[in-house]
This record gives structure tokens, C-alpha cells and sequence, in this order.
């Protein structure tokens, strides 16, 4: 295109055509909300022909404008590509519409639905939710969750990684509600919303018992994990109620990784006298479980703690002790936003119940 400017002969001065002047408008429109330039509210305001606080009504939802000039906001709005700036309103309000949620591994099935959960509390109350993991390291929990409240949370639902939570007494003190799921938290008071662990895995043992077993192998989580505490707790209850001294081969606690809990298993199972079943204390320990029994040459019974995907299709089918993972989320969120609207003041601590569903590999009798 030709964008030389012309001169007009009887003036001497240079004209610019109105097409060229349409031209430069759009670039400057263009660049001015390009990398990161976004239009403002008083962009909207000056397109639409209205004042300030005008706008500020209708992007808010406030009342005292006519359909006709909400019509020319709106349109103005939609043809920059206007978005409320909600740090802004921070800033008046003191609140985010945000909340934080620290897992302990994000790749882990069980936090799947206990995350959507939440999620779905708090998009029911307008609120947006962050979440993270701490990896099972409680230096990257405190990190994570200073970091969560720096940038304002109005709450936090954590699965804590550490024993230690004095960290956040400032930030409870300042007004961020938490609620702690699955562990409780330690050295503060604070809201928890935990599954019965230790009755789950003491039904789960007393199964195994009913179905003749005496030697019944347990392999757990780390012992310093509240969840794997007490499933080690419930299965030395069943033990004693049926009579049954527990002896120190018999129970593993430790990292999760399949390598540990393999060697476990198989030392169990090789013992000169094996165990004739195994009290798994979570889903990854249970999946590594499966495949040691899958090589052994004698049937072994098997009981979990958490269903894991596929359990139903094995054969035999996979005995587990379920916990709502939904259920536990939801719980933590509603009570979150309860907090925060002040209806609740003195922590609590709320314990769902378990549920052990038979589906064959609990029920095997003993191989001797």
C-alpha cells in the first residue's frame, strides 16, 4: 500500500486520508493492548460514551443503569476484550475468591476425587481453586503453603506432610481458615477431616481372620504418617482380640516406593513359616502386593486399604478396605467456607467411616 501522505497545493500542508487515519487508529489500538497492555475500564468507559463509575455498575452487576447504556458497555466490553481486574478488588475487599490446596502427590489416584471434590465446593461458592504438592516433604508443605497464603488465599484445605504446623499460627491468626484432610495437623488446633483408618484396617484384619488366617503379614506406609500409625494400630487390635501374638517379621513400614515394599512381601512370603496373608496399608502398596502374588506358586489372600482401579476385574477379585475420597473432600470444603463465613469457631475433628468390600481375595482360605 502506498502510504505516502499527500500535500495539498493550495495550503501547502500535508493531508492525511481519512482511510490512513482509520488505519494508524487500529495499529495504535493494537498496540497498545498488546504483551500484556490490557484495556481498562476506563478504555470501556470511553468507547461506551459513559463515565467511569457507569462501568464500574455494570461490570460489577450493581443496579442504576438503563438497558440501553448497559447494551453500549457491554458491547464495549466484548470489542476490547475487557476483563475485571480481581486483584483490584482484593485490594478493597481484603478477600480473593481463592483457596489453596496442598496435596501430598498429585499422581496419586486417591487424591483424584478428593481434588475434583473440592474443587466443585468451590466453584459452587464463586471461588477459585489452587492446588499443589508437597511431595510427602514437609519443608516443601511450609513452602508451599507460605506461598499460597502470600498471594492472598482466603483458604487453605491441606493434607499435611509434616508433625509441625506453628508455621501457620500467624496466618490463622490473620484470618486464613484451614482445614486439615486425611492427617491431623500437629502442635495446632485445627479443623480435620479424617477416614476411621485404624477401624477400617482392624475390620480388614478381623476378615482375614474369620477366614482362618494366623499368619498375617502388614506392610505400611512410613510409621511417622498419622494414616499409616493407625492401620498399624487397627491390625495389632484384630490380632489381639483374636488371640494372635504379632510377631516383628510379620509387619514393614516404610517408603511406598516397589522396590521396599517388594523385598517386603517376599520376605514375608519366603519365611520358613510365610505368612498365609497380607494386610496391604495403602493402594501403591497393594498394586505392588498383586504382582509379588502374581509369581508365587501358592494362592496368598490379600486385603487392601483404598480401592484401586481395576480390583473388580482380577481374578480373584481384590478385598479392599474403601474410603470416600469424594466424601473426604467435600466435607473439608464445605467446612472451609463455613469458616469463612463465620459460622464456625472451635476446630473439630470429623471421622467418615469405612467400608470393606469382599470380592475374593480376602476370602481365600489359608494354603496350609
Amino acid at each position: 500500500m502506498d502510504r505516502r501522505i499527500p500535500v495539498d497545493h493550495r495550503t501547502g500542508h500535508r493531508t492525511v486520508p481519512e482511510t490512513h487515519r482509520r488505519a494508524d487508529r487500529l495499529s495504535a489500538h493494537l498496540s497498545a493492548n498488546r504483551y500484556g497492555n490490557r484495556p481498562t475500564m476506563k478504555d470501556v468507559a470511553a468507547r461506551a460514551g459513559v463515565g467511569l463509575k457507569t462501568v464500574s455498575r455494570v461490570v460489577n452487576g450493581e443496579p442504576g443503569v438503563t438497558p440501553e447504556t448497559e447494551r453500549r458497555v457491554q458491547e464495549a466490553i466484548e470489542a476490547l476484550g475487557f476483563r475485571r481486574n480481581d486483584s483490584a478488588r482484593v485490594l478493597r475487599k481484603g478477600r480473593t475468591a481463592s483457596i489453596g490446596l496442598v496435596l501430598e502427590d498429585l499422581a496419586d489416584p486417591f487424591y483424584g476425587p478428593l481434588s475434583r471434590a473440592v474443587e466443585e465446593v468451590a466453584r459452587a461458592h464463586g471461588a477459585l481453586l489452587i492446588n499443589g504438592s508437597s511431595a510427602e516433604d514437609p519443608e516443601r508443605e511450609q513452602e508451599l503453603v507460605l506461598a499460597l497464603c502470600a498471594r492472598r488465599v482466603d483458604g487453605l484445605v491441606v493434607i499435611p506432610a509434616g508433625d509441625d504446623h506453628r508455621y501457620l499460627e500467624p496466618e490463622l491468626k490473620a484470618g486464613v481458615a484451614t482445614v486439615f484432610v486425611d492427617r491431623p495437623a500437629g502442635k495446632i488446633d485445627a479443623d480435620v477431616v479424617l477416614s476411621d483408618s485404624y477401624g477400617g484396617a482392624r475390620d480388614g484384619v478381623a476378615h482375614l481372620i474369620a477366614h482362618g488366617h494366623r499368619r498375617i503379614g502388614f506392610i505400611g506406609d512410613m510409621p511417622r504418617i498419622h494414616t499409616a500409625a493407625e492401620r498399624l494400630r487397627g491390625y495389632r487390635a484384630a490380632m489381639e482380640d483374636a488371640g494372635i501374638p504379632v510377631e516383628e517379621s510379620w509387619m514393614s513400614l516404610g517408603i511406598t516406593d516397589p522396590r521396599r515394599v517388594r523385598r517386603a512381601a517376599e520376605e514375608m512370603l519366603s519365611a520358613p513359616a510365610p505368612v498365609t496373608a497380607v494386610f496391604a496399608g495403602n493402594n501403591r502398596v497393594t498394586v505392588t502386593v498383586i504382582r509379588v502374588l502374581a509369581e508365587q506358586s501358592r494362592q496368598v489372600a490379600l486385603v487392601g486399604f483404598d480401592d484401586i482401579e481395576l480390583a473388580d476385574l482380577l481374578q480373584p477379585g481384590v478385598t479392599v478396605v474403601a474410603q470416600d475420597a469424594a466424601a473426604l473432600g467435600r466435607t473439608a470444603a464445605e467446612r472451609l467456607f463455613r469458616q469463612l463465613d463465620g459460622s464456625l469457631v472451635v476446630p473439630e475433628r470429623i471421622e467418615l467411616p469405612t467400608r470393606l468390600i469382599t470380592r475374593g481375595s480376602g476370602e481365600l482360605p489359608p494354603a496350609d
